[in-house]
């Protein structure tokens, strides 16, 4: 069974954040609430944690999993940026977007879109996942949490809780936080394309 944390949405409760960063850290597989809607999230580098994703989603050798960024200093760290590519990504973040980029030698190999060697890239400005990223110090591995057969994501944690209390090891449930995922937007030839209208508006890269 998931363990369950029902936090404040703005002022999330530091012991519970403490204890679902603890849950990443020793190999779990959380939900967790963000400024679009509710997502996936799993330690960076975890092959196993990313497999049960794959189940949970049904998804295929295309998709690009995405990391979740405290901010752009980290950011920088795992993804390639060139100038114009940075004022336009500084300019969007954070918020709800998806960019994907070419990743740089720090994000492990088995996170990578199989052919183009990129990743998604992405820094939030919801409170909760905010202190989540801070209490890990890294970004997180994560996924819209879309099921198989569903247009939207559920939208409320106890949902999550009750469809899969099997399926995971934790979630984080700080209330409705929409039932739209990110826009996606591919910088992965430096041009951007937008794969994906969603939450954020996608007039500044068309």
């Amino acid at each position: 069974m998931a363990r369950y944390f029902d936090v404040h949405p703005v002022n999330p409760q530091s012991r519970s954040i403490r204890q679902a960063a603890d849950i990443i850290r020793g190999g779990g597989l959380i939900a967790y609430p963000t400024d679009s809607c509710y997502a996936l999230g799993a330690q960076l580098g975890n092959a196993e944690a990313k497999e049960r994703i794959v189940r949970i989603r049904h998804l295929d050798d295309k998709h690009h999993f995405t990391l979740m960024c405290k901010d752009f200093a980290q950011l920088g760290q795992f993804v390639h940026l060139d100038n114009a590519v940075f004022r336009a990504v500084r300019a969007a973040t954070p918020g709800r977007y998806t960019f994907i980029l070419p990743a740089t030698g720090e994000v492990p190999r088995k996170m990578l879109h199989p052919k183009k060697r990129t990743v998604g890239a992405r820094i939030p400005s919801h409170p909760v996942v905010q202190a989540l990223l801070a209490e890990l110090g890294e970004p997180m591995l994560t996924s819209t949490l879309l099921l198989p057969g569903q247009q939207d994501p559920p939208s409320n944690g106890w949902e999550i809780k009750e469809e899969l209390d099997h399926e995971l090891d934790a979630v984080i449930d700080a209330g409705d936080c929409g039932l739209e995922p990110t826009t996606v937007i591919d910088y992965s030839d430096g041009t951007p394309v937008v794969v994906r209208v969603g939450a954020g508006d996608p007039t500044p890269f068309e």
